[in-house]
Order: C-alpha cells, then sequence, then structure tokens
C-alpha cells in the first residue's frame, strides 16, 4: 500500500533526489525533460496545479499519495513558470525541448547543402531558442525585449556566418565533413547566445554564498564560471547526435541506400535525433551540479577579503571570553563577606 501524504512534511520546493550525486542530477532532469508531459491534457495540469498550490499553502491534502504528489509536482514544473506561476507556451515547455529538437536538427542535417536551407533552419533554430528563453525568463532579472532582440539577432548570425562559411570551405573535403558543418554552426550560436542571455549576471555578477548558505556578494568570476558550464553541457547535449547520426548517414550514402530511397534522409534523421536527446539532454543538464562551489582565492578581492565574517567572527569569539570570563568574575568575591565591626552603623 502507497504511503499517503497527510501527516508527512515532504519538501517540493527542491528536487526529489540528491543534488550532489551525477545519478540523482540524472533522475531529476529526466523527469523535467520527460517529452510525454507533452501530451497532458489541460485537465491533468489544473488538477497538478491545484495539488502542489494546496499543499504549498499548508493545506491538508486527503486520498493523495506521496509518488501522486511528486508526479504532480514534476507536471506542475513542466507547464507552469517556476516564478510566476503562469502557464507556459507549449513550445517553450523543458518537456518540447526533445520532440522540437529532433525536428529542428534533424532537417538541419537533412537540408545543408543548400544555402536557402541552411538560412531557414539555422533562423528556425535560433527562433524557437528565442521562444524557449523569453518563456523560461527568471522572475528575478527579467530578460529585457533589447537583451533578447541582440541575442537573437547575434546568435542567428554567428550561426549563418559559420555555416554559409564552412559549406564553402569544406566542398573539397569528403560528403562526411560537410555533414559536420550543422553541429559547428549550433555550437557557435550557443557561444553567442548564452552569453547574451546571462549579459546581466556577466556585467553585475550572480549571488555567491558561503557554506552556511549566507549571501556575501556577487562575483562576475562565479558569473563566467557558471555560464561557460553552461555552454559546455549545451554543446555536450547536441554533441552526441550531431556527430554521430553524420557518421551513420556517410555509410548509408556511400552503401546506395539513400540513392535507392532517398525519401528517408529526413526522417531516419530526425528519429534518430529523438532516441539520442531523449537521454542526452537530462544527462548533459546533469553535468554540472546546479550550484557548484568556488575557491576564495578565485574570487574577486573584495570578496576574498570577507567583510560578511565580522559579525558572525565577533559573536563566536564573545562567546569564547564569556564562557571563562563569566564564572571566573562572579567567583571574584566571596558570597558571604566579613567586615570589621568598627566599619558597621554605631547602633550595631
Amino acid at each position: 500500500m502507497e504511503e499517503q501524504v497527510k501527516g508527512r512534511k515532504i519538501d517540493i520546493f527542491k528536487p526529489r533526489w540528491d543534488q550532489s550525486t551525477y545519478a540523482g542530477r540524472a533522475r531529476h532532469f529526466l523527469t523535467v525533460t520527460n517529452p510525454l508531459n507533452v501530451l497532458c491534457t489541460e485537465k491533468e495540469l489544473q488538477k497538478a496545479h491545484d495539488i502542489v498550490t494546496q499543499y504549498k499553502k499548508g493545506e491538508t491534502l486527503t486520498n493523495v499519495t506521496i509518488d501522486e504528489l511528486w508526479r504532480a509536482k514534476h507536471m506542475y514544473d513542466s507547464a507552469f513558470h517556476p516564478d510566476t506561476g503562469e502557464k507556459m507556451v507549449l513550445v517553450g515547455r523543458m518537456s518540447a525541448q526533445v520532440p522540437m529538437n529532433m525536428l529542428i536538427t534533424g532537417c538541419m542535417m537533412t537540408f545543408y547543402k543548400t544555402t536557402k536551407s541552411v538560412v531557414f533552419w539555422q533562423w528556425f533554430n535560433q527562433s524557437f531558442n528565442a521562444v524557449v528563453n523569453y518563456t523560461n525568463r527568471s522572475g528575478d532579472s527579467p530578460i529585457t525585449p533589447t537583451q533578447l532582440g541582440a541575442s537573437y539577432v547575434l546568435a542567428t548570425g554567428g550561426a549563418l556566418v559559420t555555416a554559409l562559411g564552412l559549406n564553402k570551405l569544406v566542398n573539397s573535403f569528403p560528403p562526411l565533413v560537410g555533414r559536420m558543418v550543422p553541429f559547428v554552426a549550433v555550437a557557435a550560436a550557443n557561444c553567442v547566445n548564452i552569453p547574451m542571455m546571462r549579459l546581466q549576471e556577466l556585467q553585475k555578477g550572480t549571488p555567491v554564498f558561503d557554506v552556511n548558505g549566507n549571501r556575501v556578494g556577487d562575483s562576475k568570476t562565479a558569473a563566467k564560471k557558471g555560464i561557460g558550464l553552461v555552454v559546455i553541457s549545451r554543446i555536450a547535449m547536441a554533441a552526441p547526435g550531431m556527430l554521430l547520426i553524420p557518421v551513420v548517414m556517410d555509410k548509408l550514402e556511400k552503401r546506395g541506400v539513400l540513392q535507392r530511397m532517398p525519401w528517408i534522409s529526413a526522417p531516419l534523421q530526425i528519429l534518430l535525433c529523438g532516441v539520442f536527446l531523449t537521454f542526452a539532454t537530462p544527462l548533459c543538464c546533469a553535468l554540472f551540479p546546479q550550484q557548484s562551489s568556488l575557491k576564495v582565492s578565485h574570487l574577486e578581492p573584495e570578496l576574498q577579503r570577507m567583510p560578511w565574517i565580522s559579525a558572525p567572527l565577533q559573536i563566536l569569539l564573545c562567546g569564547v571570553f564569556l564562557t571563562f570570563a563569566t564564572p571566573l568574575c562572579c567567583a571574584l568575591f566571596p558570597q558571604q563577606s566579613s567586615l570589621k565591626v568598627s566599619h558597621l552603623e554605631p547602633e550595631l
């Protein structure tokens, strides 16, 4: 019999699994990016919304098991914005990443030879990324229209310049090299798009905390490290499909399969992209913890001086001194003291 939620305290504000381990992070992102959540009906999403909202308010949930609570939480996270609580547009949800990217990536790798096809699919890919970035924008540090537009233009331009430029350079190379061009273009776009979307963090810094969870300031160094790790994970996410599928298609082309069945190229690559992305997306999202540590010596000089330690250090030192000073000073004089009779009042 499944355990009921009633009477149990479960912290649904944190992931269900231990995020200090890769396995725990992988299980978390497998649920977050689960493409089956795209198929959830409005009724199912509303039910999940009601369960999570009631639990957050501290209301008693009857006839709801712990597993049902977590399923509702995962379904809620897949469709509703974490800061605003608004329902996100379908194509911008994390659960839509696999089906949308398998279509876009498969078509980019299929139609990579003509200029028109390259321009269209690179533009389509960056337009989709812009929708995802806007849909998942932070409630605390919202993306401005100017920032979003600049990121969109620069990322699209970077992808197009890379793809079109490399297509001209690889004409004399084996066909397999040409099939790798879309991956290089996507990687270049990520190197532009992600830092632009996180420009505010690069300019002002990202919050850093001590081991006790106390905020000690904002660090540009920490922001650079975090954004760099995001770029690496995004490129790693695309790498398996965009590097291995061209090898498969090159083999099929050499064996004459694509000549006999030219219609199979696009659906086969889209299908293979779906297989790779189903696992690569959550596994690469889990490569690095969402909260990483950084040596104090790597932070800015003003944070290395640790002005934040003043209060807790003084409290600690006060505690040490008072532990000994209190009894020693209380013992300075006896509780019952003697006094000369000549020092008393005359009547005594």
